[in-house]
Protein backbone atom coordinates (compact mmCIF):
# COMPACT_ATOMS: atom_id res chain seq x y z
CA UNK A 1 0.00 0.00 0.00
CA UNK A 2 0.87 3.44 -0.96
CA UNK A 3 2.82 5.92 2.38
CA UNK A 4 -0.03 8.20 1.75
CA UNK A 5 -3.00 5.77 0.62
CA UNK A 6 -6.23 6.79 2.31
CA UNK A 7 -7.13 3.14 0.97
CA UNK A 8 -10.42 1.51 3.66
CA UNK A 9 -9.90 4.26 6.10
CA UNK A 10 -12.81 5.24 7.48
CA UNK A 11 -13.18 8.99 7.93
CA UNK A 12 -16.12 11.38 9.45
CA UNK A 13 -16.96 14.64 7.95
CA UNK A 14 -19.06 16.85 9.37
CA UNK A 15 -20.82 19.28 7.48
CA UNK A 16 -20.21 17.31 4.55
CA UNK A 17 -23.15 18.13 2.04
CA UNK A 18 -21.84 20.82 0.58
CA UNK A 19 -18.80 22.99 -0.14
CA UNK A 20 -15.20 22.09 1.55
CA UNK A 21 -16.76 19.03 3.47
CA UNK A 22 -18.58 17.25 0.16
CA UNK A 23 -14.81 18.17 -2.42
CA UNK A 24 -13.13 16.27 0.83
CA UNK A 25 -15.09 13.56 0.68
CA UNK A 26 -15.22 12.88 -3.05
CA UNK A 27 -10.93 13.22 -3.09
CA UNK A 28 -10.96 10.34 -0.17
CA UNK A 29 -13.20 8.14 -1.81
CA UNK A 30 -11.11 8.38 -5.25
CA UNK A 31 -8.14 7.74 -2.68
CA UNK A 32 -10.46 4.08 -1.64
CA UNK A 33 -11.72 5.34 1.81
CA UNK A 34 -14.68 4.43 3.24
CA UNK A 35 -16.31 8.03 4.50
CA UNK A 36 -19.37 8.99 6.43
CA UNK A 37 -20.66 12.51 5.79
CA UNK A 38 -23.55 14.59 8.00
CA UNK A 39 -25.38 17.81 7.43
CA UNK A 40 -28.86 19.13 8.96
CA UNK A 41 -30.31 19.43 5.32
CA UNK A 42 -31.70 15.97 3.74
CA UNK A 43 -32.06 18.04 0.31
CA UNK A 44 -28.03 18.07 0.10
CA UNK A 45 -27.07 15.07 1.84
CA UNK A 46 -29.36 13.39 -0.40
CA UNK A 47 -27.66 14.55 -3.25
CA UNK A 48 -24.18 14.04 -2.21
CA UNK A 49 -24.78 10.22 -1.62
CA UNK A 50 -26.69 9.57 -5.04
CA UNK A 51 -23.36 11.16 -6.50
CA UNK A 52 -20.92 10.03 -4.56
CA UNK A 53 -21.29 6.00 -4.05
CA UNK A 54 -21.46 2.87 -2.66
CA UNK A 55 -18.53 3.71 -0.50
CA UNK A 56 -20.11 6.48 1.47
CA UNK A 57 -23.07 7.09 3.86
CA UNK A 58 -24.58 9.65 4.17
CA UNK A 59 -27.21 10.94 7.44
CA UNK A 60 -28.99 13.56 8.60
CA UNK A 61 -28.24 15.28 11.72
CA UNK A 62 -27.36 18.75 13.62
CA UNK A 63 -24.17 18.20 15.17
CA UNK A 64 -25.27 20.14 18.10
CA UNK A 65 -27.82 17.91 19.43
CA UNK A 66 -26.02 15.19 21.56
CA UNK A 67 -28.31 12.36 20.09
CA UNK A 68 -27.35 13.07 16.67
CA UNK A 69 -23.54 13.43 17.63
CA UNK A 70 -23.79 9.69 19.21
CA UNK A 71 -26.02 8.12 16.36
CA UNK A 72 -23.40 9.86 14.13
CA UNK A 73 -20.37 8.41 15.75
CA UNK A 74 -21.94 4.90 15.80
CA UNK A 75 -22.80 5.12 12.46
CA UNK A 76 -19.42 5.83 10.80
CA UNK A 77 -18.33 2.82 13.22
CA UNK A 78 -20.27 0.56 11.63
CA UNK A 79 -19.66 1.75 8.28
CA UNK A 80 -15.90 1.71 8.31
CA UNK A 81 -15.72 -0.85 10.34
CA UNK A 82 -13.80 1.73 13.13
CA UNK A 83 -13.09 4.91 12.57
CA UNK A 84 -9.48 6.57 11.54
CA UNK A 85 -10.25 10.13 10.74
CA UNK A 86 -12.64 12.84 12.25
CA UNK A 87 -12.76 15.58 10.32
CA UNK A 88 -14.79 18.75 12.50
CA UNK A 89 -15.64 21.18 9.04
CA UNK A 90 -19.63 21.72 9.99
CA UNK A 91 -19.62 25.93 10.44
CA UNK A 92 -21.87 28.63 10.44
CA UNK A 93 -22.07 31.93 9.90
CA UNK A 94 -22.65 34.93 11.63
CA UNK A 95 -21.32 38.80 11.30
CA UNK A 96 -22.54 41.97 12.61
CA UNK A 97 -20.73 45.04 13.97
CA UNK A 98 -19.71 44.63 17.56
CA UNK A 99 -22.06 47.50 18.79
CA UNK A 100 -25.15 45.82 17.36
CA UNK A 101 -24.25 41.92 18.45
CA UNK A 102 -27.02 39.62 19.33
CA UNK A 103 -26.11 37.46 22.75
CA UNK A 104 -28.09 34.55 21.42
CA UNK A 105 -26.92 34.27 17.83
CA UNK A 106 -23.62 34.99 19.43
CA UNK A 107 -24.13 31.81 21.52
CA UNK A 108 -25.45 29.83 18.61
CA UNK A 109 -22.02 30.21 16.70
CA UNK A 110 -20.00 29.18 19.09
CA UNK A 111 -21.81 25.94 19.92
CA UNK A 112 -22.44 25.33 16.32
CA UNK A 113 -18.57 26.17 15.85
CA UNK A 114 -16.52 25.21 18.89
CA UNK A 115 -18.49 23.34 21.33
CA UNK A 116 -20.67 20.77 18.74
CA UNK A 117 -16.76 20.17 17.66
CA UNK A 118 -15.58 19.35 20.66
CA UNK A 119 -17.93 17.35 22.39
CA UNK A 120 -18.25 15.29 19.03
CA UNK A 121 -14.32 15.04 19.29
CA UNK A 122 -14.55 13.51 22.88
CA UNK A 123 -16.88 11.11 21.80
CA UNK A 124 -14.44 9.92 18.77
CA UNK A 125 -11.63 9.38 21.01
CA UNK A 126 -11.86 5.98 22.02
CA UNK A 127 -12.48 4.79 18.60
CA UNK A 128 -9.83 6.88 16.84
CA UNK A 129 -6.94 5.48 19.77
CA UNK A 130 -7.82 1.58 18.22
CA UNK A 131 -6.65 2.70 14.86
CA UNK A 132 -4.22 5.48 16.29
CA UNK A 133 -6.26 8.16 14.26
CA UNK A 134 -6.28 11.55 13.79
CA UNK A 135 -8.69 14.44 14.07
CA UNK A 136 -8.91 17.57 11.66
CA UNK A 137 -10.29 20.96 12.50
CA UNK A 138 -10.37 23.86 9.82
CA UNK A 139 -9.58 27.02 10.66
CA UNK A 140 -9.76 30.04 8.52
CA UNK A 141 -8.16 33.14 6.84
CA UNK A 142 -10.17 35.58 9.14
CA UNK A 143 -7.77 34.81 11.60
CA UNK A 144 -4.53 35.81 9.37
CA UNK A 145 -6.70 38.97 7.65
CA UNK A 146 -8.73 41.12 9.75
CA UNK A 147 -12.41 41.59 8.17
CA UNK A 148 -14.21 44.13 9.77
CA UNK A 149 -17.75 42.45 11.12
CA UNK A 150 -16.40 39.53 10.71
CA UNK A 151 -15.34 38.97 14.79
CA UNK A 152 -18.05 36.38 15.73
CA UNK A 153 -16.88 33.84 13.31
CA UNK A 154 -13.34 34.99 13.61
CA UNK A 155 -13.37 34.24 17.04
CA UNK A 156 -14.73 31.01 16.96
CA UNK A 157 -12.25 29.95 13.99
CA UNK A 158 -9.68 31.33 16.48
CA UNK A 159 -11.11 28.94 19.49
CA UNK A 160 -10.54 25.74 16.57
CA UNK A 161 -6.83 26.59 15.60
CA UNK A 162 -6.22 26.93 19.89
CA UNK A 163 -7.79 23.68 20.43
CA UNK A 164 -5.75 21.79 17.64
CA UNK A 165 -2.60 22.70 19.76
CA UNK A 166 -4.11 21.78 23.06
CA UNK A 167 -5.66 18.48 21.84
CA UNK A 168 -2.63 17.28 20.13
CA UNK A 169 -0.80 17.85 23.76
CA UNK A 170 -3.60 16.33 25.43
CA UNK A 171 -4.34 13.34 22.95
CA UNK A 172 -0.75 12.44 21.93
CA UNK A 173 -0.56 10.07 24.39
CA UNK A 174 -3.34 7.95 22.75
CA UNK A 175 -1.31 8.04 19.35
CA UNK A 176 -4.39 10.35 18.01
CA UNK A 177 -2.75 13.63 15.82
CA UNK A 178 -5.03 16.99 15.83
CA UNK A 179 -3.92 19.23 13.29
CA UNK A 180 -6.39 22.19 11.58
CA UNK A 181 -6.01 23.66 7.79
CA UNK A 182 -6.30 27.37 6.90
CA UNK A 183 -8.34 27.80 3.85
CA UNK A 184 -8.21 30.80 2.11
CA UNK A 185 -10.84 31.94 -0.52
CA UNK A 186 -13.31 28.66 -1.48
CA UNK A 187 -16.74 28.57 -2.55
CA UNK A 188 -18.80 26.99 0.07
CA UNK A 189 -22.55 28.08 0.95
CA UNK A 190 -21.63 28.95 4.47
CA UNK A 191 -22.82 33.10 4.07
CA UNK A 192 -25.53 31.55 1.38
CA UNK A 193 -27.16 29.59 4.82
CA UNK A 194 -26.78 32.46 6.76
CA UNK A 195 -28.63 34.54 4.52
CA UNK A 196 -26.60 37.38 3.62
CA UNK A 197 -25.82 36.90 -0.23
CA UNK A 198 -27.44 34.55 -2.77
CA UNK A 199 -24.66 31.88 -4.49
CA UNK A 200 -24.67 34.64 -7.49
CA UNK A 201 -23.37 37.33 -5.21
CA UNK A 202 -21.04 35.24 -3.07
CA UNK A 203 -18.94 33.85 -5.74
CA UNK A 204 -18.22 37.48 -7.74
CA UNK A 205 -17.16 38.39 -4.32
CA UNK A 206 -15.03 35.90 -3.54
CA UNK A 207 -13.77 36.41 -7.31
CA UNK A 208 -13.15 39.92 -6.17
CA UNK A 209 -10.64 38.78 -3.68
CA UNK A 210 -8.78 36.75 -6.31
CA UNK A 211 -5.95 39.52 -6.49
CA UNK A 212 -5.45 39.49 -2.86
CA UNK A 213 -3.81 36.09 -3.04
CA UNK A 214 -0.38 35.67 -4.20
CA UNK A 215 -1.14 32.89 -6.60
CA UNK A 216 -3.50 35.17 -8.21
CA UNK A 217 -6.79 32.81 -7.65
CA UNK A 218 -9.13 32.05 -5.29
CA UNK A 219 -9.02 28.08 -4.31
CA UNK A 220 -11.11 25.01 -4.73
CA UNK A 221 -12.83 22.37 -2.35
CA UNK A 222 -10.08 19.86 -3.72
CA UNK A 223 -7.02 21.45 -3.07
CA UNK A 224 -7.93 21.81 0.73
CA UNK A 225 -9.02 18.17 0.55
CA UNK A 226 -5.87 17.33 -0.85
CA UNK A 227 -3.87 18.85 2.17
CA UNK A 228 -6.45 17.35 4.50
CA UNK A 229 -5.20 14.12 2.96
CA UNK A 230 -1.36 14.66 3.60
CA UNK A 231 -2.30 15.72 7.31
CA UNK A 232 -4.55 11.93 7.59
CA UNK A 233 -1.08 10.26 6.52
CA UNK A 234 1.57 12.47 8.32
CA UNK A 235 2.24 10.20 10.91
CA UNK A 236 4.56 12.36 12.65
CA UNK A 237 2.85 15.66 12.17
CA UNK A 238 0.50 16.93 15.14
CA UNK A 239 -0.62 20.12 16.33
CA UNK A 240 -0.13 22.00 12.82
CA UNK A 241 -1.78 24.91 11.63
CA UNK A 242 -1.28 24.73 8.08
CA UNK A 243 -2.43 27.76 5.24
CA UNK A 244 -3.76 26.45 2.06
CA UNK A 245 -4.46 29.61 1.04
CA UNK A 246 -3.05 30.78 -2.02
CA UNK A 247 -0.78 33.20 -0.34
CA UNK A 248 -4.15 34.98 1.07
CA UNK A 249 -2.60 35.38 4.56
CA UNK A 250 0.70 37.01 3.50
CA UNK A 251 -1.17 40.28 3.48
CA UNK A 252 -0.12 40.98 -0.41
CA UNK A 253 -0.02 44.65 -1.75
CA UNK A 254 0.48 46.73 -4.58
CA UNK A 255 3.49 48.16 -3.45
Amino acid sequence: MNEFSLRNMSILITGGGSGIGLGAAKYFLELGAKVTICGRRESKIKAATDSLGSNVLGLVGDVTVGSDRERLVEAAVRHGKGLDVLINNAANMYRGAITELDESELSDIFNSNVVAAMMLSGLCVPHLEKKKGSILFVGSVHNRRAFPGASPYAATKAAVQSLTQVLAAELGAKKIRVNCVVPGAVFTEINQRAGLFDDATAMARLQGMAGMHVLGRIGTEREIAEAMSYLICAKWTTGAIVDVDGGLGLGLTDD
